[in-house]
């Protein structure tokens, strides 16, 4: 039995490690690039108010928590499309699938990008008949195993690569490392991650630092009836470039095809809360997911997001 331990504080001491001197960190707001990877990529998710590490059981784990990637039957695929302030777009796109002895191995892309614009000069406030765009790109691939029948430890590794006009680019590796802990005592389960830990950005002769970050949370059924279920769940996150951060989440379900969530942050500067609905249907060897949410981020406005996801 002690054998069997190792594998579990092995993997607490990974991810254990960094977060000492991400947590450490001075408050900068700003100080750090690549803004984009902390937008959520879930409606589930955000809905949840971001309390989702504990939470995630689908292909979009590839972002939330690598180590739930393991817990996959067979195959999964989840996108969303997130309609963000200004005219701008959020995509994410993933698939997971899972060999019993090799262990999951999942892909994902993250996108944040403009639409067309006009380039526009001190002398030809009206445009010089030249257009632009500018995005910020997130590829990954991603591993995880169960190291017990109850710890799972997975990682991703991203390359990022971000333009904002013409020559104005910069590419950057990151990997996040997480570790999930599941029980049987009323779905409680409890995971750790370390995210955005790489190389910095450099534009022209300035480099800046990922948004590293350290969180950790856990959910919980705190309702279990025969057609339907109340799992809270919370979590917490140690930026490099900010403040400690909380979220609360609330998802109540009815037969596991009617969802109702709402969520809210903690210490955030502008987002506040949010709200969703979910519907799954299927079968037990395909299911289908639809999910939407609403984020509220004050003085900004509100955000919506659409998620779609199928499982075999």
């Amino acid at each position: 039995m002690k054998i069997r331990c190792y594998p579990f504080w092995m993997a607490l001491w990974i991810v254990g490690m960094v977060p000492l001197a991400v947590w450490g960190q001075y408050q900068r707001p700003g100080a750090s690039d690549a803004q984009f990877l902390k937008i959520d990529v879930n409606a589930r998710a955000a809905a949840l108010g971001g309390a989702f590490i504990a939470v995630t059981s689908g292909a979009e784990a590839a972002y939330y928590n690598p180590a739930a990637l393991a817990r996959i039957p067979r195959l999964d695929v989840s996108v969303t499309h997130t309609r963000w302030f200004a005219g701008i777009n959020h995509e994410f796109a993933a698939i997971a699938y899972r060999w019993n002895r090799v262990g999951t191995v999942a892909l994902s892309v993250t996108a944040l990008y403009t639409d067309l614009m006009q380039v526009r000069t001190p002398l030809q406030p009206d445009g010089t008949g030249e257009t632009f765009w500018a995005g910020n790109y997130r590829f990954g691939i991603s591993y995880a195993r169960f190291l017990t029948n109850r710890v799972t430890f997975g990682g991703t590794l991203n390359f990022i690569h971000m333009f904002l006009y013409r020559d104005f680019k910069a590419n950057a590796i990151a990997g996040d490392i997480a570790v999930l802990y599941v029980t049987d005592f009323r779905g409680f389960r409890f995971g750790m991650k370390i995210a955005n830990f790489g190389s910095e950005v450099k534009y022209v002769n300035e480099s800046y630092p990922l948004p590293t970050n350290f969180q950790f949370g856990l959910s919980i059924h705190a309702m279990e009836r025969e057609q339907s279920t109340l799992l809270i769940s919370v979590s917490a996150i140690k930026p490099n470039d900010g403040q400690p951060l909380s979220q609360l989440g609330v998802e109540w379900n009815w037969n596991q095809v009617i969802f109702l969530r709402a969520g809210y942050q903690l210490n955030h500067d502008v987002s506040r809360f949010g709200l969703g609905t979910g519907l799954y249907w299927g079968t037990e060897s395909f299911r289908f997911k639809f999910d939407y949410s609403y984020n509220d981020y004050t003085l900004l406005g509100g955000t919506h997001r659409f998620g779609f996801g199928l499982a075999f």
